[in-house]
């Protein structure tokens, strides 16, 4: 724990520059005292740390000291290639710097990590596209990372629902999900999602954007695709469900077998639970009851049972010949 200790706060002044012991203490959850012990520690052994007193005072490392990746751990380093994918990399225009990076990277590591390194490397690839999918056409993508990064108003036009119209947006982030870009950005004074294979003429403004101090990008997506899930399911069905159509309700989502989960009974002496499945709409439930196939029995309500005994009347007369 010490060593660990010693590590970070040598990594976080070569970081940060110069830190004050209290800021220090608040950082890694240790008294003062403790910190102005580490730092002896560091400088005793060999460290060019040193400190000063007063106001804008606290701990520094000597100028162009820079630490080596020497403290890094097997685990540590071996994971650090498994950090870029290369697609998305290549998407974003960085497929250079990532491949000279990890050169660099392996160049540094101590020569007993580095076959680990390669292994990992060369048995661990990360495809984030979803099967059956290609890959957006994202000519905009490029200049919208551009935004995101400089802090740059972007003007654009986006297309949604067979319409296109203008959007000035605030760049906040950038988000890959399932394979696809998302861009999460200010829209007067709201914060919205847009899609990034559905802009087009994007034109990063020299208008700079400030950024909110307190927004965080991985708790607003985490917040926003709950909600978004939740949203889309506006319709419940309440069914009885086989033992195997209750296997197949993989096939309808993870939500959507969550809450068949949650909201299960006890089987009956056939094996056949009751529980409600959310649904977007009864037309759109129509389709995945069908999805099940013989493994669902549909309860309610009334209206959508009886949309579901229509369509299969429609298709027992289809098939009747």
């Amino acid at each position: 724990m010490l060593a660990s200790r010693l590590l970070s706060i040598l990594m976080l002044l070569q970081a940060r520059g110069r830190m004050s012991a209290s800021a220090l203490a608040v950082e890694f959850e240790v008294s003062v005292r403790t910190i102005h012990r580490d730092i002896d520690q560091l400088s005793a052994a060999g460290i060019p740390v040193y400190g000063e007193r007063g106001r804008s005072g606290g701990f520094a490392l000597m100028d162009g000291y820079r630490t080596k990746l020497t403290g890094l751990t097997q685990p540590e380093a071996e994971s650090l290639f498994l950090a870029g994918l290369p697609g998305p990399a290549a998407q974003l225009g960085l497929s250079d710097v990532l491949h000279t990076a990890r050169l660099k990277l392996m160049a540094a590591l101590p020569a007993n990590m580095q076959p680990n390194a390669e292994r990992i490397a060369s048995r661990f690839h990360l495809d984030p596209v979803a099967w059956f999918r290609g890959v957006d056409p994202l000519p905009q993508l490029q200049p919208v990372a551009q935004a995101v990064w400089g802090e740059r108003w972007l003007k654009l036009r986006y297309r949604n629902s067979g319409e296109i119209y203008g959007r000035k947006l605030g760049p906040l982030g950038l988000v890959l999900k399932g394979g696809v870009w998302y861009l999460v950005a200010m829209s007067g004074k709201t914060i919205r999602t847009y899609r990034v294979a559905q802009m087009l003429d994007v034109e990063v403004t020299g208008e700079p954007f400030i950024r909110p101090g307190k927004f965080d990008l991985v708790d607003h997506w985490e917040r926003s695709s709950s909600a978004y899930e939740a949203g889309v399911y506006r319709e419940e069905a309440l069914v009885r469900l086989s033992p195997k159509g209750v296997d197949r309700l993989e096939a309808l989502g993870p939500y959507v077998a969550a809450a068949a989960a949650n909201s299960a009974q006890k089987p009956d002496r056939d094996g056949w639970v009751r529980c409600r499945l959310p649904v977007e709409s009864f037309d759109l439930g129509v389709r995945d009851m069908l999805r099940l196939g013989e493994e669902v029995e549909v309860l309610g309500p009334p209206a959508f049972r009886a949309q579901v005994a229509k369509t299969l009347k429609i298709l027992a007369a289809r098939y009747r010949d």
